[in-house]
């Protein structure tokens, strides 16, 4: 069996299951590509997927891992079926790196990636610069995960009601995610433009439409979005390894509605329950990934201890 019809397989038998096999999948259409997709399954060896697993850069990162695991459970599949004889994986994997430290974006950043969004590849990208403009405001003012933001409809924007229905996210969880006036006008100019470079598309498509009209894929928008960060000037100067990614816009989501709490003087104790529901987490100790504290989350934290201290009502 040829690599690439064994991937596709295996993606089909998983979301038979009932998973939506979103970045396992990615995972493997890339080593599909990595490998040779016309190749025998039988031809893969340890050396095509360490050089996969290591990547171009030939070093650990968390993607590592992610690979790893996505080709294991291929391999394990494959085996059993006949497909394959052997699993060629390392025998050890490298020791696992610390956490990564998420990148909280400032209020001017967030404005240089959407304005960068716009220009950073106006004539050459094959997603449209306003759809990827939107993609980047939908994903921070909403808090999605970006597998979420493209995996949205046009029937999943309800203007009338003021949500957006996430459908089958991570934790297999639909939730409704309300989204204010500011929110609701920016969706409704997009809209309109969309109206206007598709306008025989029907209710149901996907709400993200590259130049073709085709639903925009995840690694591409990750790839454009690298671009567009690069051109923003926007990048780590704390020593890190990692540069700040697509993901820390919903860590600077959760960040930025910690603070404004604070600084209305609101409960967080109680309404961090309601942040975690909204960020479609199935237990709130997960929200605290997110809490990052930066320097403008720790001076309002400071803020409600002092006046805590005073005796000042909170």
């Amino acid at each position: 069996m040829r690599v690439k019809d064994m991937v596709e397989t295996y993606i089909v038998y998983r979301r038979s299951l009932g998973e939506k096999y979103i970045t396992g999948a990615t995972m493997l259409h890339n080593f599909t590509r990595h490998a040779g997709g016309h190749r025998d399954s039988s031809e893969v060896n340890l050396d095509t997927c360490v050089s996969f697993l290591y990547g171009k850069e030939c070093r650990v990162t968390q993607s590592w891992f992610l690979r790893y695991s996505a080709l294991k459970w291929l391999f394990e599949w494959a085996v059993v079926r006949g497909y394959m004889t052997e699993i060629p994986l390392p025998d050890e994997k490298p020791r696992r790196l610390e956490h990564m430290t998420p990148y909280i974006y400032s209020k001017a950043e967030l404005r240089k990636l959407f304005d960068s969004a716009l220009t950073y590849q106006k004539n050459r990208s094959r997603i449209p610069p306003e759809c990827m403009q939107m993609i980047l405001k939908v994903t921070y003012f909403l808090g999605l995960r970006i597998h979420e933001t493209v995996s949205l409809t046009v029937d999943d924007i309800d203007m009338k009601e003021g949500h957006a229905l996430i459908r089958e996210s991570k934790f297999n969880k639909t939730r409704i995610v309300p989204f204010n006036g500011q929110v609701r006008d920016m969706l409704k100019s997009f809209f309109k433009w969309r109206a206007s470079q598709h306008p025989y598309s029907r209710n149901g498509t996907a709400l993200f439409l590259d130049r073709a009209g085709q639903p925009i894929r995840l690694d591409t928008v990750r790839g454009s979005f690298q671009r567009i960060r690069t051109a923003a000037g926007i990048s780590r100067n704390d020593g890190a390894y990692y540069q700040p990614r697509l993901h820390d816009l919903r860590h600077t989501f959760a960040v930025n509605r910690l603070a404004t709490w604070y600084r209305e003087g609101k409960d967080v104790q109680k309404l961090i329950s309601s942040l975690s529901t909204y960020l479609g987490h199935d237990k709130v100790s997960n929200t605290s990934v997110y809490l990052t504290m930066t320097d403008g989350l720790l001076k309002e934290a400071s803020k409600r201890f002092e006046a805590y201290c005073n005796g000042e009502k909170m």
